[in-house]
């Protein structure tokens, strides 16, 4: 294990072809000495390290520095001030905006990468998580892969393209915001910049986080674009009761009757509910398995009741295949009683539901209620809603996604997704700019570390996503 310095580190992937290099697996990676990168691989590198080593921890962290460092870089890559704003909502909260100019044909591309990081414990991690690691063929950090690797990319390459003079036919915009990973629940991120300053990221579409390059076996194998999220909603599940002495038990009890409840809702699934994105997404998996798993997903995709329920009732075993197919709720923490030798008073509950695009929010709770099947059991919503229609799959973005990926990334299926999770592609969405995850990084299918201990990346697939990122926002924006 080594921690990487600024310059004279050993352990790279050899930086040329760099189209196959993430066809290599961990196991075949080589550390070769760090003179083979080139002026843009060591700017990218340098950007990520100085990202990675700002603590962006979003209760205790400092995003503001975070993005005062990356408009320092920017001006020190020739970029003037008046194309550079680094914006500070709040005490050590911190937004960027900065704008490359170009000969405004067509509206100008956004650019969107979180600052912001989840917490991270030394204790728990086998490396420092706040310092840049390189170990068999990864960087380990917090904010490795989510989110600095993109917004170090994005700084990277705006740099790059004013430096070889790049004039392209509309502005390229990059956002650097805060907060994301708490859905900008203060309105200090994404929302404060579309709220003070949508003169600023007005645009076309966006690029986010949300969409990367699956590998198995070393082999890329598909090439996600994110076009939708899930609606994250949470409910409180509440039942009151007199209370009394242990020593005198009831039938009535708040706890059975709220386990009883949750035990209904454990073996209750929403029903199916394909949107364009979820078909062209379980269409195009198809392609890439074998066996019941492709049946099924046509199966699905037919709509033949007898067929398509039985099919969808065995893909459900799968996790992320029943998210894809329904709104999901689950019970995520539990509460009730107050001392051991009482008769609950108060028994309560939270889930979280995630709601497919375009369901009413009102539905789900009213479900919620009759699953449920008890009066006694009161469901509050405790929180709020954010709603976004799905981005539309358009030529003009698919097109050139589909373009490049046959070339960087040869035999993957260009996959269209909708997230489980959230992102602030809502917001933009909601603005009325389409967004889509797309970030060119590969990472081992069914291996995520993001939130979690010990997240990392290939190195191999650091620099391949930040060639493919500079390629494909050229071919978007167009010019010369």
């Amino acid at each position: 294990m080594r921690r990487i310095s600024g310059s004279g580190f050993k352990g790279w992937p050899r930086p040329v072809s760099l189209c196959a290099a993430i066809l290599m697996s961990a196991a075949t990676w080589t550390p070769l000495a760090a003179e083979g990168l080139n002026v843009n691989q060591q700017r990218a590198f340098d950007i990520y390290k100085e990202l990675i080593e700002i603590n962006t921890v979003t209760a205790t962290g400092d995003t503001a520095q975070a993005a005062e460092a990356m408009a320092a870089r920017l001006r020190t890559g020739g970029f003037p001030e008046a194309d550079v704003h680094a914006f500070s909502p709040a005490p050590r909260k911190g937004n960027l905006v900065a704008r490359l100019r170009g000969t405004g044909a067509r509206k100008p591309i956004l650019l969107v990468a979180h600052i912001d990081v989840v917490p991270a414990s030394r204790e728990d991690w086998s490396t420092d998580p706040f310092k840049l690691i390189e170990q068999d063929g990864y960087f380990y950090a917090r904010g490795s892969g989510d989110d600095k690797y993109m917004a170090a990319a994005f700084i990277a390459n705006l740099i790059r393209y004013r430096q070889e003079g790049y004039k392209p036919d509309r502005d390229i915009i990059v956002a650097l915001e805060t907060d994301e990973e708490i859905l900008d629940k203060d309105a200090l991120g994404i929302q404060w910049l579309l709220k003070n300053h949508r003169d600023l990221v007005d645009a076309e579409f966006a690029l986010n986080e949300g969409g990367g390059v699956g590998l198995r076996g070393g082999k890329a194998i598909r090439n996600s674009v994110q076009t939708s999220e899930k609606v994250s909603v949470s409910y409180e599940l509440t039942v009151k009761n007199k209370g009394g002495h242990s020593s005198l038990p009831v039938k009535d009890n708040a706890i059975y009757r709220l386990a009883a409840g949750l035990t209904r809702l454990s073996t209750f699934s929403f029903p199916v509910n394909l949107n364009e994105t979820t078909r062209a997404f379980f269409e195009r998996t198809a392609q890439m398995e074998g066996g019941w798993a492709a049946e099924d997903l046509r199966a699905v995709l037919s709509g033949e009741s007898d067929s398509a329920a039985a099919a969808a009732a065995r893909l459900s075993a799968n996790s992320f295949y029943n998210a894809q197919l329904r709104t999901t709720c689950v019970a995520t923490m539990l509460d009730g009683g107050n001392a051991i030798n009482a008769l609950p008073q108060l028994a309560s509950a939270k889930v979280n539901c995630r709601i497919m695009p375009g369901e009413p929010v009102d539905g789900v709770k009213t479900t919620l209620e009759r699953v449920l099947a008890d009066d006694q059991i009161a469901v509050k919503q405790i929180d709020q809603a954010t709603l976004s229609a799905p981005s539309a799959l358009s030529e003009g973005i698919i097109g050139p996604i589909t373009q490049l990926s046959a070339e960087f990334f040869p035999g993957a299926v260009v996959l269209p997704t909708m997230s489980t999770g959230a992102t602030d592609g809502s917001y933009l969405r909601n603005a009325g700019i389409p967004t889509y995850g797309h970030s060119g990084l590969a990472n081992d299918i069914g291996e995520s570390r993001a939130h979690g201990r010990d997240e990392r990346v290939l190195v191999e697939s650091f620099f391949t996503g930040n060639e493919y990122l500079y390629r494909l926002v050229k071919l978007l924006a167009g010019g010369q």
